[in-house]
Formats: structure tokens, C-alpha cells, sequence
């Protein structure tokens, strides 16, 4: 067996691994890079994977994020043929997800060259999408569902199973059997893996008693989480200030989890009495699609959840929420000058509307931006909590005069307290584990975490672009 890391080694983002084993070849996701120019750079690479697609037998998808599936439509159109297995809220979500990422892959080239012409360089330097709208609808159609808890056979020699992950809606661990060899292999695959007694999901599923391989990721590997009762006091303490200034509170969101959770948690506090009556603006369509998939799937939803939702269908007068559908409404939310909480995407502010609105209300003193969320190296978000006085969005530089909050209680990914707990569920430590999906120095913290506190040799770091015999 052979495992290859093509992407989220030493890093966050771009997860992509190779398993080669026996005759058949499979990938477990296929990710973008993010996080500013160096991201687009790798992403270009992806012109050509470095394998044949061809020869690929099927995908094995662990949930719908870009930097796990945001190069799937790229796999297609060089040719990949096979199915891509992702349980049903995850293969809905991609349908509103990869036609969006090929949308904003087709504006930045559209306004890359503008900017040449205008300049009179021509096209030359302008990157092409890696995949334009309609390429992202045709790979659509190489989605398979399949359920949490059932074991199915995408080859004749591999067995899989989906586990809830908690992290975001459709979200799975997986356990893959590989037989054939003198004795089955064991594979677990973590994928992202969400905090424990959270809102709106369940909790992540326990871990198997054993496995051979274990692929886990780090991306909080080196952090705890604030309570979630302090991240609650930290949004008030937000909410009350900008209030009392008469500004507009900024929350930029991951479209899919992070909005959801963030009316959650505004609604909660309404409820409670926290919070006075709350006029929440949701920017963003994607989201907008998110939450109504998210409605969709009851069943994986939390108690708690099903509990609230019915509160704010009773007590519209306490919870307003406008979801904003056209441009021309994304527009004159500008005339807002105060009162406001704006929700929007990219939750790492490089992309969609949440750009617009960091440019009206980043200078003016009287607001605030609530950073709710992981801010890679490179990102406009990652700027802003590192306390940059000057950005530039849309090539202009924009002072920053608004207050910045920074809460940590609020992501989807455990923290390292929550990943060791997950592993501790392991009744034998895996014969070969390998951190992933981290910066460099979480992941490296966390593999010592792990050899320290729960007594494992073989644990390792990979590299980009490494391959490993088993």
C-alpha cells in the first residue's frame, strides 16, 4: 500500500490523498488551496495533478468544503470518470458550493484582464479558471450518496463506512477496509473533526477501537477553545458596544456551518435575554442556499436546534433575519448606518460580498467586525486580527477604524483537547499515524501532544508531495 500527500500537509488546506493498494487507486478528497496569491499559485498546479486522473478508480469525499472538494470539478475535466461518494447533505451542499467557486474563479480572471487592457498589457499573465460554472454542474453528476453507518464496496477488494463528524453538515470520518493481503488493512480517515456539545450538529461519532493507518487533522493542534460561556459573554460585550456607538456589527462567515451556528448562537441569546431584539442581515446566497439545506436535513440536527428553530418561527418580532438574495439589496445595505449586524461570506474575507462590507464600515470607528472563524496566513481576515491598521480591498487601501473582536469558542474543528479525546476512544494506538491538515507548527505541536499524552510511537508529519509504502 501506498499513501501520497498532494495537499494539507504542513498546511491547512488542499486536502488530497492518494491510496494506492492492490490494483485499485482512490483519492479521499480533493481540495483548493486557500489563503492569498501562494494558494492561487498551488492551485494552478493543478492543471496537472501530478497522477493521471484516469487511472483514479473513485473518490472517497469527506464533506463539502472548498479546501476538501473545491477541486473536483478540475479532476473531471481532465478526465475522471469514476463516482465520488459523499453522504446526501454533502452532495447538496456541493451543488450550490462548485458552481459558486467556479463563479468567482471566472470573475478574477474577467477582472484580471480588465485590469491588463486597461493598462494595455493584454491577456498575457491572466490565470483561466481551473474550471468554469458549467464544468463545476457536469461534475455534479459523478456525485453517489451514501448514508452515515453504511458499509458499502466502491471496489471488490475496499469496504467504507461514513461516521458523523460533527464539523459541518454531511461532514464524515471514514473507515476504509482493504483486503486482498495477507491480512485486511484498517484505514480511518478523520477529515475535519467538530468540537463536541456545539450547537445545530450532533456530536462527532466515536472513533473504532483499531485501526492500521490513521490520517488526522491538526488544524487547532497547538490551541484550546475558549468556553463556549465566554465566547457567548465576548459576542455580547460586540454586540452591546456597537449598539451603544450606533454602528453595524460585521461578522464575516463561512457560508456553510458558520452562518448557521452564528444565528444559532445570536437567537440563543435573544432568547435568554442576553441580547436585545437582533435585525440580522444574511449577505451572502451561498449561505442563503446552506441554510435551507441545512432545514432540510432535521434529522442530523441537534435537539437544542429543532428546539430554536421553532422559537424564531414564534417570535419574529425578537429575531428578524433577512436573507439578502440580489445584488441591488446586498447594495443598499450600505444606507444601513447603524443597527445592523451583517453576516457574510468568505468567512476568511477574500472573496463575495463581505468585501464590500468591510470597505463601507472598516473605517468608521463606530463599528465593529466579529472574526468568528480560522484565518489562514495571507487572507484579508488573518490581517485584520493581526491588527493591520491599512488593508487594501479591491486595491485600495482602507484604513481600519472599527473595533476588531477575535472569538475562538465558535469553530467547527476540536481544538487539541477535543482531537486527543477523539483518539483516546482507540483501544490500540494505530500502527501508523500521520498528522495532516494543520500549519506547520500545530500539526508538529500536536504530534508531540499525542506521543506524550497518549503514548504513540509511530506518528508522523509529511510532507507535500511525499509518498509513503506501508
Amino acid at each position: 500500500m501506498r499513501l501520497s500527500f498532494f495537499g494539507a500537509a504542513g498546511e491547512v488546506t488542499g486536502s488530497c490523498t492518494l491510496v494506492e493498494t492492490g490494483n485499485v487507486r482512490f483519492l479521499v478528497d480533493c481540495g483548493m488551496f486557500q489563503g492569498g496569491s501562494e494558494a492561487r499559485t498551488k492551485n494552478q498546479r493543478a492543471l496537472d495533478f501530478g497522477f493521471d486522473v484516469r487511472d483514479i478508480d473513485f473518490v472517497l469525499l469527506t464533506h463539502a468544503h472548498i479546501d476538501h472538494s473545491g477541486l473536483l470539478p478540475r479532476l473531471a475535466v481532465l478526465g475522471f470518470r469514476g463516482p465520488i461518494y459523499a453522504t446526501s447533505a454533502t452532495i447538496d451542499l456541493l451543488a450550490v458550493l462548485l458552481p459558486d467557486s467556479a463563479h468567482i474563479q471566472e470573475k478574477e480572471s474577467e477582472w484580471q484582464l480588465r485590469h491588463q487592457h486597461r493598462r494595455g498589457q493584454g491577456e498575457r499573465g491572466v490565470r483561466p479558471p481551473l474550471y468554469t460554472v458549467a464544468q463545476a454542474q457536469k461534475s455534479l453528476d459523478l456525485l453517489q450518496p451514501t448514508a452515515y453507518g453504511e458499509t458499502f464496496n466502491p471496489a471488490p477488494t475496499v469496504k467504507v463506512c461514513f461516521h458523523d463528524a460533527g464539523h459541518i453538515l454531511g461532514s464524515a470520518w471514514l473507515e476504509v477496509t482493504v483486503s486482498g493481503g495477507a491480512h485486511p488493512r484498517r484505514l480511518v480517515f478523520s477529515g475535519d473533526i467538530g468540537m463536541r456539545d456545539r450547537p445545530v450538529l450532533n456530536d462527532p461519532e466515536k472513533v473504532v477501537p483499531s485501526a492500521d493507518v490513521l490520517l488526522i487533522e491538526s488544524t487547532y493542534g497547538n490551541r484550546l477553545h475558549r468556553p463556549l460561556a465566554e465566547t457567548e459573554d465576548e459576542i455580547v460585550a460586540a454586540f452591546e458596544r456597537t449598539r451603544a456607538c450606533h454602528g453595524n456589527l460585521i461578522i464575516p462567515s463561512f457560508a456553510v456551518g458558520r452562518t448557521q451556528e452564528i444565528i444559532y448562537i445570536l437567537a440563543d441569546l435573544v432568547r435568554r435575554g442576553r441580547l436585545a431584539p437582533v435585525k440580522m442581515y444574511v449577505d451572502s446566497p451561498m449561505a442563503n442556499e446552506a441554510t435551507r439545506i441545512t432545514l432540510a436535513h432535521p434529522a442530523i440536527l441537534d435537539g437544542e436546534t429543532r428546539e430554536l428553530i421553532a422559537w424564531i418561527e414564534a417570535h419574529p418580532d425578537k429575531m428578524k433575519i433577512a436573507f439578502v438574495a440580489d445584488v441591488e439589496g446586498s447594495r443598499a445595505l450600505n444606507d444601513v448606518r447603524s443597527g445592523a449586524v451583517i453576516v457574510s461570506a468568505s468567512g476568511m474575507c477574500e472573496a463575495g460580498r463581505i468585501k464590500y462590507h468591510l470597505r463601507e464600515n472598516l473605517p468608521r470607528s463606530e463599528c465593529s467586525v466579529l472574526i468568528a472563524g480560522f484565518q489562514a496566513e495571507g487572507t484579508l481576515g488573518r490581517r485584520l486580527v493581526n491588527g493591520a491598521r491599512v488593508v487594501h480591498i479591491f486595491g485600495e487601501p482602507v484604513p481600519v477604524r472599527a473595533r476588531i473582536y477575535t472569538v475562538g469558542g465558535l469553530s467547527a474543528h476540536a481544538d487539541q483537547a477535543g482531537l486527543l479525546d477523539w483518539l483516546s476512544d482507540f483501544h490500540t494506538p494505530p500502527r501508523h499515524a500521520f498528522v495532516v491538515h494543520g500549519e506547520a507548527s500545530a500539526s508538529a505541536a500536536f504530534a508531540e501532544a499525542i506521543r506524550q499524552r497518549l503514548g504513540w510511537q509511530d506518528v508522523r508529519l509529511p510532507r507535500q508531495g511525499e509518498s509513503v509504502e506501508l
